[in-house]
């Protein structure tokens, strides 16, 4: 996949950044020392961590070098890794994994979450931020254009589910608490959701396209949006961004 490109995804920093503050603002903890931020992206998300905790060693995991090379300009006091979110490991137990809008990318959360809990010390917290927008229309627009002009199926697996979380995490020792907001983005224009989703969920079924079926592509998702999502009386439109949140306590 190529790589993420930094200044589009901060184009919307003001509405990426507000479910990563409320996350964080459902860690109950205190005495923390170490913090890990998976899928830390340029490093706005790491930035709240290290408010909170400025005493705290504060670590960033990301598989882009664009988005590390951004972090590690804007937060020169923190450390930054470019890893797998799947395979990372640390070598000693840590008090906070926080993944905001991050680990929907990474497959088979049947496995991953085990393994990011058997990474926490006793107490630890594991805080989870997801999209949970596989069935709006800005999602089920992509597949069905790329069906409609034959394309291959490039996108993400819907999440398993706030039940199957629950078991997956209570199993392994934890206390749960999950939730699921649905924000409502104001945006000007139907190319302003096409900018906002073409540095996360587009960049898959647009990348291994030429230019001329790109913009094919754009042409038909535009036209779809534009029955899907109404004009409202003063011209802007309510985007609906369902997110998923967990908050899960290690006890063992």
């Amino acid at each position: 996949m190529a790589d993420w490109n930094p200044s589009l995804y901060l184009q919307y920093e003001t509405e990426r950044s507000r479910p990563a503050a409320e996350l964080l603002s459902r860690v109950a903890l205190e005495n923390v020392r170490s913090v890990v931020d998976l899928g830390c992206g340029p490093g706005n998300s790491t930035a709240l961590l290290h408010q909170r905790w400025p005493s705290a060693q504060i670590s960033g995991v990301d598989s882009s070098p664009a988005m590390l090379s951004e972090a590690r300009n804007a937060l020169p006091g923190c450390h930054f890794i470019e890893a797998d979110i799947s395979a990372f490991q640390t070598e000693e137990p840590v008090d906070l994994l926080y993944a905001n809008a991050s680990l929907q990318w990474v497959p088979d959360h049947y496995q991953l979450f085990p393994h990011l809990v058997s990474l926490l010390g006793k107490d630890g917290v594991l805080a989870v931020q997801m999209p949970d927008n596989w069935l709006e229309p800005t999602h089920v627009l992509m597949r069905e254009v790329a069906y409609e002009l034959g394309y291959p199926d490039r996108g993400r697996a819907p999440l398993p589910g706030v039940h199957a979380y629950y078991d997956i995490l209570t199993d392994m020792g934890c206390d749960v608490d999950i939730w699921r907001t649905t924000y409502y983005h104001v945006m000007d224009s139907h190319q302003s959701i096409i900018d906002w989703v073409s540095s996360t969920g587009l960049r898959p079924w647009l990348q291994e396209l030429s230019e001329s079926e790109q913009h094919r592509y754009l042409a038909r998702y535009h036209a779809l949006l534009q029955e899907q999502y109404p004009l409202q009386e003063n011209g802007k439109i309510l985007l609906a961004f369902p997110r998923l949140f967990i908050v899960a306590k290690h006890n063992s």
